[in-house]
């Protein structure tokens, strides 16, 4: 048995966050919207190519804010996949709207565009994929689709920050995209997370809406005389302290997705052989997509398998984990959603899937042992 535990997920400190901080404080402003949330709009603007990025407190405050800047509210219908976490669904069904869940693919595990178009209804404001494990959708295909229903596309894009679809970065393809800076993700904050606004009609709303539904920021940049209520909004800004974090994050941000694009690659190769006998499902990537290496798992034939194969694990002190419950069977899905239809590769796969450690720091020997581990396990299956 392996003497020390190997976590789930690690963050990493790439080294300047408390220096960057320490700059935050002595420049005197830590409330939010200084110099380094300045830096980190830049950043993200420049490398995405997104017309406007706007700092939040989490992926769930941009979520909210997508609903908001859509005008979602109640009798509206919004789409998108039952594989994923509360925050997709909670925004909008906090403004009142209906969510009209899709199943997912059985290869990316995102949502089947193929199966958007029927849920499409005279209801219907928005759709919103969900690019899980980092995994671009198939955004051509539901661009298409939004333009000729005159639907706007919210991209779910917790998940996917610095990964890209033909050549595009995920949360840029949208009318709007949500990252999030959770200290589980790559790039990290503790807490945190952006809106991408790639669709001019939003940028100066969502500026608004982010700042209490103030033209606070007008007032700073000395657009207005005084500065008052104009519209809804919240608190959706974070602290210069949090700013500052993360920018020290995505200066080493190509590093960090090499480390972690590399672990994920040396998990595909050491368990292929067991993929090639039909003994587990590893991930999928289609061509047009670059992932991230945000997470690696596995499939395995059964529900029981997959429980045996956890145990197994966390007998060898390897902290291995399931994901997503799907949304429409919880208490609150079955409350609020109007799909009927059954879901059948959400169902089966949120029941056999299991993620494995995967974060920067994960050495060549402990992630042997996790692999020696999963292929103990299988040698007389």
């Amino acid at each position: 048995m392996n003497s020390s535990l190997i976590p789930f997920n690690r963050p990493y400190i790439v080294g300047k966050e408390l220096y960057y901080i320490s700059k935050a404080v002595l420049q005197g402003n830590i409330s939010g919207d200084g110099a380094f949330t300045d830096k980190c709009h830049k950043w993200m603007e420049e490398r995405f190519d997104i017309k406007r990025a706007l700092l939040t407190h989490s992926c769930t405050a941009a979520l909210e804010m997508g609903a908001l800047l859509a005008d979602v509210g109640p009798g509206d219908e919004v789409i998108m996949p039952s594989f994923t976490f509360v925050s997709t669904a909670n925004a909008f069904v906090l403004r009142g709207a209906t969510v009209k869940f899709v199943d997912i693919r059985p290869d990316t595990l995102n949502i089947n565009e193929q199966l958007i178009e029927a849920a499409i209804t005279s209801k219907t404001k928005a759709i919103v994929p969900v690019h899980y494990a980092g995994v671009g959708c198939e955004m051509d295909y539901i661009m298409d689709l939004a333009a000729d229903k005159d639907l706007l596309v919210i991209e779910d894009a917790a998940q996917a920050v610095n990964a890209t679809y033909n050549g595009k970065f995920l949360g840029s393809i949208g009318h709007m995209g949500c990252y999030s800076f959770h200290e589980t993700k790559n790039f990290i904050s503790g807490e945190g997370g952006a809106l991408a606004v790639n669709d001019e009609r939003f940028v100066e709303r969502a500026e608004i809406i982010r700042e209490k539904g103030t033209d606070r920021s007008k007032f700073f940049r000395g657009e207005v005389d005084k500065y008052t209520w104009v519209d809804l909004g919240s608190s959706y800004l974070p602290s210069e302290i949090i700013a500052a974090f993360l920018y020290a994050q995505l200066e080493e941000s190509s590093k960090i997705t090499k480390k972690r694009t590399e672990i994920f690659s040396r998990y595909s190769f050491a368990l292929a052989p067991l993929a090639n006998e039909c003994k587990l499902r590893l991930p999928h990537t289609p061509e047009c997509c670059n992932h991230n290496g945000h997470m690696f798992y596995v499939i395995t034939r059964t529900a029981e398998e997959r429980d045996s194969l956890i145990e197994h694990l966390r007998n060898k002190s390897i902290n291995a984990v399931f994901h997503y419950l799907p949304l429409h069977s919880s208490p609150m899905g079955r409350k609020i959603s109007t799909s009927e239809e059954h879901l059948p590769y959400t169902d089966d796969i949120s029941a056999r899937l299991l993620r494995l450690p995967c974060y920067y720091e994960l050495s060549e020997r402990d992630q042997d042992t996790v692999i020696d581990s999963i292929l103990d396990f299988y040698k007389n299956k």
